[in-house]
């Protein structure tokens, strides 16, 4: 739990097996599940997560644990659900005081409330934030780290692939620069008022990744009243409610397609039917993979046609390796945009006037 869990989820999302939580233990590979709550306050998503989880028994079937993310402690969001959560996991573990602090899992700064909570509870193990490393900065910290190890990921090809996207937008030159044409293309776009940034991920198991940027940027670059604004778009979904739109609506987006060359599982290909009412006998032998690629080249097509500024990110695979180089080149992109507009990309100043106004409301 904690509001800087967007990483974690775009990791788990991406390298995980689809529907994750809902395959057997054995399924799993004997892996837990996870959830991820503390970054909202939605009553009945809190409410119903308790209920899942359950408040008695500590066998090794129905045990839960806590891994709880705050730099300060202090998160409106985060502390209220790690309350309602503690309070429940001290419920299960009764009065075994031993087996609640090992199941308590915090990441959180060199002090503060939530530091001090984890000493007071008697946590074994406290997992530090970096000073300096913003939430939305932070998924190649303990703070991603963390969670995808617990999920089994493989924590070093993530930073192998980090690594190996920060030595080549350290070396390669202008024009082979993928941070660089990046940066390029979207400040061109938006100087020439394209304020709307979409990003098209061509896969579901994206959609996290696409959200964990939207952060990046609107908080990166959200200031002085300037800024892109940031979209995630899921296709071949997001088409049939958005491309009417993208094709013919204002002229102030660029599209940026982040396609999967490779999928994970074998391809899964049209069936011929006896049935043949939907017509789809012409295609009996395609497969989804080959759908997707005419979907894309499709799509280009036309909103280039229309023109449409588009752009093309392409990821080996969705596993760790590529989501490192992923995670990378948009934080360097970011920064390095940033410079280019003269802002600094580090803080967010403007969302501490909705947490006054909210706590000054509750009588804080």
């Amino acid at each position: 739990i904690g509001g800087s869990y967007m990483g974690a989820r775009a990791l788990m999302d991406a390298c995980c097996q689809p529907y994750f939580n809902e395959l057997s233990r054995a399924e799993r590979g004997g892996r837990p599940r996870m959830y991820f709550e503390g970054n909202n306050v939605d009553n009945d998503a809190t409410s119903g997560l308790l209920k899942l989880l359950g408040r008695s028994g500590t066998t090794v079937d129905s045990r839960w644990a806590i891994v709880v993310i705050s730099k300060s402690g202090g998160t409106l969001e985060t502390a209220v659900a790690f309350r309602h959560f503690l309070a429940a996991l001290q419920e299960s573990t009764g009065t075994d005081a031993d087996l609640l602090q090992q199941l308590v899992v915090p990441v959180t700064g060199k002090s503060g409330k939530l530091f001090d909570l984890a000493a007071a509870i008697g946590c074994p193990e406290v997992f530090e934030v970096p000073d300096g490393v913003g939430g939305r900065f932070s998924v190649l910290s303990a703070v991603g780290l963390l969670p995808v190890a617990v999920l089994g990921l493989d924590v070093v090809k993530l930073l192998e692939g980090a690594a190996a996207m920060n030595e080549h937008f350290r070396t390669a030159p202008v024009g082979e620069n993928a941070v660089l044409d990046y940066v390029g293309v979207g400040h061109l776009a938006e100087q020439q008022g394209a304020m709307i940034r979409v990003l098209q991920v061509w896969s579901k198991a994206l959609e996290a990744a696409g959200l964990w940027y939207d952060q990046l940027l609107a908080e990166s670059l959200g200031k002085q009243e300037i800024g892109a604004t940031p979209i995630t778009a899921v296709n071949t979904r997001d088409l049939h409610s958005r491309a009417q739109q993208h094709q013919e609506g204002r002229r102030d987006k660029l599209f940026t397609n982040v396609i999967v060359d490779n999928w994970r599982t074998d391809a899964v290909a049209v069936e011929p039917s006896d049935h043949n009412q939907d017509g789809l006998n012409e295609l009996a032998g395609k497969t989804l993979p080959e759908i997707m690629s005419a979907a894309i080249q499709g799509t280009n097509e036309a909103y280039r046609g229309a023109g449409r500024p588009t752009a093309d990110v392409h990821l080996p695979t969705t596993d760790e390796a590529s989501l490192g180089q992923f995670f990378q080149m948009m934080m360097l992109a970011t920064v390095v945009e940033g410079r280019l507009l003269g802002i600094n990309p580090y803080g967010q100043p403007g969302v501490e006037a909705y947490k006054q106004n909210m706590n000054r409301i509750l009588g804080r």
